[in-house]
């Protein structure tokens, strides 16, 4: 069998585009294209299968790969014919089929039969278009320049068949005499009406004389208007935040159909809900954050529901289960430590009056063989950790490094840890069947599920333990300085050796996709910035200040002598303090200060005393003798640099400036020169120089990493954000999020209605205060944004009216974004009747405070807002009217 190859592609001299063909998920061959003329490039390929997967790429004379498609093509060829001629478009990531089908079109189809196509052997040209369309009674159609096309009527158009999700074809016999003109349009099914064609050029196919050759005309793509692409909008709840009647102080997993139900009623689409992996490390309220994962598999068993366990707890408990639950769930807020021993309790209470049934069990025996691979290691870490009452493994008495074959006996009868490795695996089968059941749940309803991955893993965690050559153990994650908190973010999490994940394809990424695949149709990437680079800390600091981005293009010596800076190591690297600096941050206590912590130069300047010359040195001290008044003001002088210095293997060390460099007291007492001079390496460090890199790092990764799921995927992009982020987002078809009061501009707040399409719109995210907390948190901005933005005259109120709250939420409704996601919390403030009348308690996280304790929980059961009809109404209207889905 023959196939012939076209693309259009424009190249540079040098340049040669080759076509990869993939049998079984690999390259099988790679064919080079020749260059014919006007961008045209042609190949011929002997080819015996009846489907093929293929992909395009740009190299160049040395065969180096410039560029290449991330989406492959995929045919498939009739059986009655010997030759195809393909012709091809360069199938780009950020096309509306490549980014738009995904597991939501899946479930908005559910019950999708494909229809098949007649291909026969009179007719000489398939028509192949890729166009996800989400509305059930839309079918498209072609129509062109001769009789077998309508000659452009619109009554006589040919309908395509979609032959599999969002993939539709026509086979047609068309005139051997004439260039064909041709274009797409959408036709209502119930009706016959074709309603739109697309716009643009025509598009051109040419004429078929040969018997025995089918011209495939396989197209990119639909050109859509506005009105016709998915949109949706949805509510963001954590799980633990849902209060139903069943609940034991806590949401859980079957909570998430109540919460379907009244999603359904209001027309909200999409559910959007934090992490729900197991943070379980100390049975204390800090196992509540839940970006420390202690799996990036395991499930949190906070979410699992006692009473539709597939045992039942004893008559011994239930009297002492009841009141419990009770207690817990009359409380506002989460009582995270009375709620997680409450449920082992009555978990192993259960499981030890069933053992015997549920280790016979089955489908037990199947999950385990299924999910081995991680529920073994982490059922192993569960029992280690609560034997040695700690989760950091460098402090257990066995087991400290994990080696796969003395872990195995964890899983065989005859071990002492058997039956608690049993319970752990029992307890992961139980939320997966609880969470499988409820998604089901969701899914019959229409209703897509989005779930949150973080870019981090908890230090202490089974991945951390298992597979420490992928990460960066001698080094933490955190945040520059952001809208949140001058300091910085510290989450104590190592960073990413993506060095060693690129080796085996990023095997470790994808099996995460792969298992998170299983419950959710979209995800929320939190800090995509990660992927670009991450800010990284030294293990001997505490606050985010001390960071800078990895990787970075650093500053070497040869450079402060080329910009005129003499450099000296400890003027620049280590603290700045003297007199002056001592008086304003200790005043009369300035001499009780160094004689303790510092050594003095005689000459007005000081430093600190080697036991004490770190942030982390200083906080391990505080801890053993507080002192708490001058804890956080040395903490903060130990800050009180201008470069970071990272010392790389076999090399000199290289520098980054510290951030905020023109902020701190150091940089106050150098001369004016010196000022201008290191305020211009700053600007060119951070603002000039990395964006090339971090392009290239994304690239690496992002593409590969992606491409192994049909998810739709959102990356949480706040922050600071440099330029080849919304680059590198574009192109691979990420939605971005934009929350209107952190603009990435230098104003004071976003607009909704110049959102374009391939973003994520909200009011308020977890990380932030309420619309009414904000209302509050100043006065002069409330104002501003009371006139300018809502358009309003007068004094704007004390509180947030529910009018007001109305008017935020509709200009979020009423653009062209793809998706717009609120709170529940925004929603409840648009009814004075339902809104909480404490809305402190409605935040959810201050990422300022560390550690955090993550206890919202909604006021009111979601029972309740099912029977609220006006207001359930009037959010369907909204959403409706919006063109939501």
């Amino acid at each position: 069998m023959k196939l012939y190859l076209n693309i259009n592609f424009r190249t540079k001299v040098g340049e040669n585009v080759q076509v990869c063909v993939f049998e079984d998920g690999t390259v099988e061959k790679v064919h080079a294209l020749k260059y014919t003329d006007n961008g045209n490039w042609i190949a011929e390929v002997d080819y015996f299968s009846k489907s093929i997967s293929y992909k395009y790429q740009l190299v160049n004379e040395q065969g180096f790969i410039l560029d290449e498609e991330f989406s492959l093509h995929q045919l498939n060829f009739p059986h009655n014919y010997d030759e195809f001629v393909i012709h091809d478009f360069w199938n780009a990531k950020n096309f509306p089929e490549n980014y738009l089908n995904n597991k939501i079109l899946k479930n908005k189809l559910r019950g999708f039969k494909p229809e098949k196509v007649s291909v026969l052997k009179k007719h000489t040209h398939l028509f192949r278009l890729e166009a996800p369309i989400y509305n059930p009674n839309w079918k498209m159609v072609v129509l062109g320049n001769c009789g077998a096309l309508g000659n452009w009527q619109y009554l006589n158009t040919v309908p395509m068949s979609q032959t599999d999700f969002g993939i539709w074809e026509a086979a047609v016999e068309l005139p051997n005499n004439q260039m064909i003109q041709y274009k797409y349009g959408l036709m209502k099914i119930d009706s016959g009406e074709v309603f739109d064609v697309e716009y643009g050029d025509n598009r051109w196919a040419l004429p078929n004389a040969e018997k025995n050759v089918l011209q495939i005309k396989a197209d990119h793509f639909f050109k859509f208007k506005s009105f016709e692409m998915y949109h949706a909008a949805g509510v963001a709840v954590p799980v633990f935040a849902l209060r139903t009647e069943n609940g034991f102080g806590v949401g859980e997993f079957p909570d998430l159909k109540n919460l379907a139900d009244w999603a359904a009623k209001t027309n909200l689409s999409v559910l959007q809900i934090l992490p729900i992996n197991d943070t379980t490390a100390n049975y204390t309220w800090t196992d509540s954050y839940p970006y420390a994962a202690i799996s990036v598999y395991a499930l949190h068993p906070q979410y699992l529901s006692i009473e539709k366990l597939e045992y039942s707890l004893s008559k011994d408990f239930l009297e002492e289960f009841n009141t419990e639950k009770a207690e817990l769930n009359d409380l506002s807020l989460i009582d995270y430590e009375k709620m997680i021993a409450g449920k082992w309790k009555y978990i192993k209470a259960i499981f030890e009056t069933n053992k015997d049934q549920i280790l016979k069990n089955r489908n037990f025996k199947k999950f385990i063989k299924e999910n081995e691979e991680w529920l073994l290691p982490y059922s192993a870490f569960c029992v280690l950790r609560d034997k040695y009452k700690t989760p950091n493994f460098n402090d257990w008495k066995t087991h400290k490094k994990y080696i796969a074959g003395k872990i195995a006996p964890f899983f065989t009868a005859k071990s002492k840890d058997y039956e608690m490795s049993m319970l752990h695996a029992w307890v992961q089968y139980q939320l997966h069947l609880q969470l499988k059941d409820a998604i089901d749940y969701t899914h019959d309803l229409g209703i897509s599920v989005k779930g949150d991955l973080p870019i981090g893993i908890y230090r202490y965690s089974v991945e951390a333990w298992t597979e420490p050559e992928l990460f960066g153990m001698d080094f933490q994650a955190g945040a520059p300085p952001d809208q949140f908190t001058d300091l910085g973010q510290n989450w104590e999490f190592p960073t990413y050796n993506w060095e060693a994940m690129k080796e085996d394809g990023y095997r470790w990424w994808k099996n995460r996709f792969k298992a998170l695949e299983q419950y959710f149709d979209a995800m929320r990437i939190d800090h995509i910035l990660g992927f670009f680079r991450i800010w990284r800390m030294p293990m001997s600091s505490t606050q985010g200040i001390l960071g800078y981005f990895y990787p970075a293009i650093p500053v070497r010596l040869e450079e402060f002598e080329a910009r005129g800076i003499y450099f000296d190591n400890d003027r620049y690297c280590k603290p700045f303090i003297n007199d002056q600096i001592l008086w304003d941050y200790f005043g009369e206590e300035r001499d009780t200060i160094h004689n303790q912590f510092m050594n003095n130069h005689f000459d007005g300047t000081y430093s600190f005393k080697e036991e004490f010359d770190t942030q982390r040195k200083l906080a391990d001290y505080f801890k053993a003798n507080p002192q708490g008044w001058a804890e956080d003001k040395l903490i903060s002088l130990a800050a009180n640099v201008l470069f970071l210095e990272e010392e790389v293997a076999g090399e000199d060390s290289v520098y980054h400036p510290r951030f905020n460099i023109e902020k701190t007291d150091s940089y106050r007492y150098l001369n004016e020169d010196e000022k201008r001079k290191l305020s211009e390496l700053y600007v060119d460090y951070f603002f000039k120089r990395q964006d090339g890199l971090w392009y290239q790092k994304a690239m690496e990764k992002l593409p590969v990493i992606l491409n192994a799921t049909d998810m739709l995927i959102c990356g949480e992009d706040l922050g600071l954000v440099p330029e080849s982020v919304p680059q590198v987002m574009d192109r691979l078809g990420i939605t971005a999020l934009k929350v209107q009061r952190m603009p990435s501009d230098n104003i004071a707040w976003y607009d909704p209605k110049h959102a374009g399409y391939m973003n994520v719109v909200t009011a308020s995210s977890h990380d932030s205060s309420t619309l009414r907390q904000w209302w509050h948190e100043d006065r002069d901005v409330s104002y501003r944004y009371f006139q300018q933005q809502l358009g309003q005259s007068g004094t704007a109120p004390w509180d947030l009216e529910p009018q007001l709250a109305e008017m935020i939420m509709k200009q979020h409704l009423y653009n062209d974004a793809m998706l717009a996601i609120f709170p529940i919390q925004e929603f409840l403030a648009t009814d004075r009747e339902l809104t909480n009348p404490n809305m402190d308690d409605e935040r959810i996280n201050n990422p300022a405070e560390f550690p955090h304790y993550w206890r919202y929980r909604m006021h009111l059961n979601v029972e309740e807002l099912l029977n609220h009809e006006e207001f359930n109404q009037k959010i369907a209207h909204w959403v409706s009217d919006s063109n939501r889905i």
